[in-house]
């Protein structure tokens, strides 16, 4: 009979990382096609293509911040039940799990009424003009009606994860994925409807994602259920939940500083154009950094659990793996980039001014990408081990303390200034992922040493 979970504590390390990972990445790679695709067909609508590519990326701020507010609460919440699981306390984890979906609910109607009200002010903060307003105000304000399914399929799909099921949490984002690309075309081209049918498309694609996982912590197979009368706030269990969710949730939220920062500058220096590049670029990021996401998110359950289990030598020996795979796979995604940029260009827009815009920021803009194996695979261990303050210093370091100050100083030193804006993004990369490995090297035995002494006083 197939064997339908996985033990986190005994089975060797090497093929469960793989069993759990591989679902992962590809839901990761899956789920960014929400977006992704979007602006694919969008950057190809005849004559206002560009136009409504730029529109979109200017809304690509505001999108983050809802994901990561899932992050807040999903990755939070997983980190925190994975470790209670592995002490052998399913019921405070079932808690969690509660409490989460709670929150998730009350997020969702105060992002969905505050953003419906602010969206025009907001979006020429980050970057729109009179050119690209039109296309961001249509998509954006059918978009944020699906919140709600962005909160439940992206913030509990991390409780199937943390629990073995890998399989069943790619599947959340392969069901939404695969009707999003069938809707897009039918929406945008067939009926007419532009960018508001990419919107549409995305939400109905997230709203089935989001039932695919409440009918999962609803049923039989799951460890963690969904019980009402864990349906309430507890600060006692949402507090150490959301200290380990700020680390991922900056590290997203700040995605959006950087995107608002990073169209404000080049609209500022360059134009729309260039405003339209820096969304490619940044997509292109987005889809390239998931798999390393993914690998890492396969890697948390199995250290999670076997922190709380006492099982260190486990913990390191899925660490040393992980590192491993995330060079790799960091490097191998960097020459592909550095190798065919024009490639990856061409699947938003095949507009030549464009493209020669693109193409070169793009060469600069990833850089740096194969540093980011190291940042993440010990970032994100950091997450699993439920190191609150030290994960939430390394999320802040790349983004909000190097990234963003050299979005605006860099254009004020190098002369060329638009080049200077592209070059701010590897620049920080490198310093920030030098840090993390140093930081993650000092501080990793002395969590693993802390622990050992805590099971021997206990017996």
């Amino acid at each position: 009979m197939a064997r339908r979970t996985n033990d986190l504590g005994r089975d060797r390390v090497g093929p469960l990382l793989l069993r759990l990972a591989l679902p992962a990445i590809a839901a990761q790679l899956i789920n960014a096609l929400y977006n992704i695709v979007d602006r694919m067909y969008i950057g190809h609508i005849p004559v206002v293509g560009d136009a409504a590519l730029t529109g979109l990326g200017v809304c690509f701020p505001i999108l983050m911040f809802i994901s990561a507010l899932s992050c807040l609460v999903g990755v939070g919440g997983g980190s925190r039940a994975a470790i209670h699981m592995g002490a052998g306390n399913r019921e405070l984890a079932n808690e969690i799990l509660g409490n989460c979906v709670a929150l998730l609910l009350i997020i969702s109607a105060a992002v969905t009424v505050l953003f419906q009200l602010w969206k025009e002010p907001m979006l020429f903060l980050f970057g729109a003009s009179e050119n690209t307003i039109g296309f961001a105000v249509d998509y954006l304000g059918i978009y944020l009606w699906g919140t709600v399914c962005v909160q439940i399929a992206l913030g509990l799909n991390n409780f199937i994860t943390t629990q073995g099921f890998a399989t069943v949490s790619m599947a959340t984002v392969i069901l939404g994925a695969v009707i999003n690309i069938v809707l897009d075309p039918v929406f945008i081209f067939a009926l007419d409807m532009g960018v508001r049918g990419a919107a549409l498309a995305t939400v109905l694609a997230q709203a089935v994602s989001a039932i695919w996982v409440l009918l999962f912590l609803l049923g039989r197979r799951t460890k963690l259920k969904i019980q009402l009368r864990y349906l309430r706030l507890r600060p006692k269990v949402l507090l150490p939940v959301m200290a380990i969710g700020v680390s991922p949730f900056i590290m997203q939220s700040t995605e959006s500083l950087v995107n608002i920062a990073l169209n404000a500058s080049l609209k500022y220096y360059g134009g729309d154009l260039y405003v339209g590049a820096i969304t490619i670029c940044s997509s292109i990021m987005q889809v390239f950094y998931m798999p390393l996401q993914g690998l890492a998110q396969g890697a948390q359950p199995i250290i999670g659990f076997n922190f709380g289990a006492g099982s260190l030598d486990r913990v390191r020996q899925t660490f040393r793996l992980l590192l491993r795979c995330a060079l790799c796979l960091s490097c191998a995604m960097w020459a592909m980039l550095e190798l065919f940029p024009g490639v990856f260009v061409a699947l938003f827009n095949n507009k030549p001014e464009l493209v020669s815009v693109a193409v070169p920021a793009l060469r600069i803009y990833m850089g740096c990408l194969f540093m980011l194996g190291i940042q993440n695979a010990c970032q994100q261990t950091f997450v699993a081990l439920g190191q609150a303050k030290v994960s939430l210093f390394l999320a802040l370091l790349r983004k909000v303390i190097l990234l963003i100050p050299l979005i605006f100083l860099l254009p004020l030193i190098l002369p060329n200034q638009v080049t200077a804006v592209y070059l701010a993004e590897p620049v920080a990369d490198f310093l920030a992922a030098t840090c993390t490995g140093l930081v993650f090297s000092q501080r990793f035995p002395r969590i693993l040493k802390k622990r050992r002494s805590e099971l021997a006083q206990n017996g």
